[in-house]
């Protein structure tokens, strides 16, 4: 790089692709060696790190906001080569779950690509949405992690 305002080809090319995300978004962590903290679980070698190489990770997330919930489980998505999906416990409908769980089967069928579905606020389902997904959840066309605020302590009626 020359000078501070002319970034090189391979900079240049990188700004552009993510051009229209906001910054925040722009500067989450890509991948695992880029996420901050952690350590002793994230490491190479360690627990959390070789259950996400193995592909063969489904969580829950719990902590208060920024804490990198929603960035952990996109690199998750990204270091298994998996779609990654997001749906909110809040503004979310049945419809729209059984929307996300088709699109899932139908990328599991057709590109054998596995689906990260990140749910924020989980524990706000009410019994309609956990039963939509709970009926889909045999079929397991898609890796489900979910997030909320607290200690997961609320009582679901199926999952």
């Amino acid at each position: 790089m020359d000078s501070l305002f002319t970034p090189d080809d391979s900079a240049s090319n990188e700004m552009k692709s993510h051009s229209g995300e906001p910054l925040a978004a722009r500067m989450r962590p890509h991948s695992l060696s880029e996420i901050a903290g952690q350590k002793h679980i994230l490491a190479e070698g360690k627990l959390l790190r070789r259950a996400i190489e193995a592909d063969r990770f489904t969580s829950i997330f719990y902590g208060p906001p920024g804490t990198g919930k929603t960035t952990l489980a996109s690199v998750i998505a990204r270091s298994t080569g998996s779609r990654f999906e997001s749906l909110n416990g809040v503004e979310s409908n049945v419809a729209e779950i059984r929307a996300k769980i088709e699109a899932a089967r139908t990328y599991q069928t057709l590109r054998d690509q596995t689906t990260v579905l990140f749910i924020d606020e989980i524990h706000r389902f009410n019994k309609a949405q956990q039963d939509s997904l709970l009926q889909t959840s045999n079929a397991a066309p898609c890796v489900s992690s979910a997030q909320q605020p607290t200690i997961p302590t609320f009582t679901s009626t199926h999952l």
